[in-house]
């Protein structure tokens, strides 16, 4: 009788790790789809922690890196992603760690990333990278000084902006001289030309009358955003003004690039974003998505989105920095989907308000989109959160992949504070939260102020209307502990495991101070 079993269970168990196997080619929601109508995949998933820790990963909106020295058992990776899902609803804000920044933050570019402390003051032209906060006085902070001309070989240039990329050891300053821009590619250690770049600076046209300049990098990407305006003859105020987005693949071409112009009001704001390392975001009257895969084209329009309300600008993220040589190896284990992520876009025109938008909606395309601009109805609604906020009470907000932290502030009788609010978009959001927080499906309903025509300006209540949205993207929200945080918190962010608080004074002087909450 023995010998009759134990071939079947055998074949059973080849049966089920071919199950596996299969099943493990599919996405998040495929795996959860046929489990659901067979009865013995769903056996075959809840005994198998590979096909759990798909699910899990896809569940987060999270991709593994590639991380060969970790050998931790899949079990073990899978018990650990759902504790610390659990851990960023309920942390406690009375834990923490303070850190005192060693230099002076008068005309500071700064952020947080993998566990350092990156800041660029240009008065000084310094760059410092300090590790934080664990055994901060026994690990070296880097500092760089560099002379005017270390960069830019040029005397008397006007140094414009910078960017810093930690993730590739990339910094990025752009200086103008006799009507060009140059922007040079440096390390972020030790100031050289940086060794992936096709040579040490990007070479461009300055027009005449440019207003406004910002910088993004994505990976190969370096994008600069120019806002100028045109005259008329005879006409002392510009009438027209127009926005440049100049795309490189800095990495193997100086001169090559990609160039997107748009002419606009001057009272329509416009902004971008990438998504990924193939697509591009415009905000402006609208969002339009381009793709960015030919850098010997001009960018190619995808699909046009429309909005019910003007959008500001983005409050971009920083993408995860796992390939940085300062980030730690339990960081680099994951990395947010680009896919389905949140994007932080703004509107302030009587009121702040805080749209927050799931990416997933600018990769579920088909090529006919772009003949025919999107009607807000059929795709906002259940892409979009849209927050409300009152004047006396703006937030401080920070999205880190499906996360977002919001730092609100709030009023009493004798001094301002700030409360913490923690907000988990992700699809299994309900299933960590353990029952913590509150479970937010139902559609919200806000007044937004909309322009009556495309010159009106926003300062002139006449110039506007107010209409509803509604918005209905799920959620997971809590609010953290009942701790009133200092009413001069200046920035906060997410990263890793942690939380950041910056504040601009300890004990009566004029130094920041930053506070660190360990999460997990």
């Amino acid at each position: 009788m023995d010998d009759e079993i134990k071939p079947k269970s055998a074949l059973s168990f080849l049966v089920d790790e071919l199950w596996i196997y299969v099943l493990g080619f599919l996405s998040c929601t495929d795996i959860l789809r046929c489990t659901s109508v067979c009865k013995a995949l769903r056996q075959t998933y809840m005994s198998s922690s590979e096909l759990q820790y798909i699910v899990e990963l896809g569940g987060q909106c999270l991709l593994p890196t590639s991380n060969t020295d970790d050998h931790t058992p899949i079990y073990k990776r899978l018990q650990r992603l759902r504790d610390k899902a659990h851990a960023w609803l309920k942390f406690d804000a009375y834990a923490f760690q303070t850190v005192i920044p060693s230099i002076s933050f008068s005309g500071i570019q700064k952020y947080i990333t993998g566990e350092h402390f990156y800041m660029w003051n240009y008065h000084d032209n310094l760059v410092a990278i300090s590790p934080i906060p664990s055994n901060l006085l026994s690990q070296r902070t880097i500092e760089h000084h560099w002379s005017p001309r270390t960069l830019c070989p040029f005397p008397g240039a006007e140094r414009r902006i910078v960017l810093m990329d930690p993730a590739q050891n990339l910094f990025a300053i752009a200086y103008t001289f006799h009507g060009m821009t140059y922007i040079y590619l440096a390390t972020l250690d030790d100031g050289c030309v940086h060794p992936h770049a096709a040579g040490p600076a990007l070479v461009l046209d300055t027009p005449v009358y440019e207003w406004e300049t910002k910088f993004q990098c994505y990976g190969r990407h370096i994008a600069l955003w120019r806002e100028f305006y045109t005259h008329e003859v005879g006409v002392l105020w510009p009438s027209d003004c127009v926005w440049q987005l100049q795309i490189w693949d800095w990495q193997h071409s100086t001169t090559l690039s990609s160039v997107l112009n748009i002419q606009t009001t001057l009272f329509t704001p416009t902004s971008f974003c990438f998504l990924g390392n193939d697509r591009l975001l415009v905000v402006a009257d609208n969002l339009k998505l381009y793709s960015i895969k030919d850098m010997s084209e001009t960018p190619r329009l995808l699909a046009c989105f429309l909005l019910p309300f003007s959008l500001v600008d983005t409050e971009h993220y920083h993408p995860t920095m796992h390939g940085s040589q300062l980030r730690t190896q339990a960081q680099s284990m994951y990395t947010s989907d680009p896919e389905h992520r949140l994007l932080c876009l703004t509107s302030w025109i009587d009121k702040r308000t805080i749209c927050l938008i799931s990416t997933k909606i600018f990769f579920d395309i088909d090529e006919v989109t772009a003949i025919t601009p999107i009607p807000w109805n059929h795709w906002g609604p259940g892409h979009i959160r849209v927050v409300e906020q009152k004047a006396a009470h703006v937030s401080i907000t920070h999205v880190s992949g499906n996360r977002v932290l919001l730092a609100d502030k709030m009023m009493s009788e004798r001094h301002e504070y700030y409360k913490l609010r923690m907000m988990d978009f992700s699809p299994l959001a309900v299933t960590n939260r353990r029952g913590l927080g509150r479970v937010v499906k139902e559609r919200s309903t806000v007044t937004v102020a909309v322009q009556r025509g495309p010159n009106s300006e926003w300062d002139d209540e006449s110039k506007y209307y107010y209409s509803t949205v509604e918005t209905a993207l799920p959620y997971v929200e809590v609010l953290v502990s009942d701790r009133k945080i200092s009413g001069l918190l200046h920035d906060v962010w997410m990263d890793g495991d942690r939380i950041y608080l910056l504040d601009r004074v300890v004990g009566g002087t004029f130094k920041p101070k930053l506070e660190v909450i360990n999460i997990y």
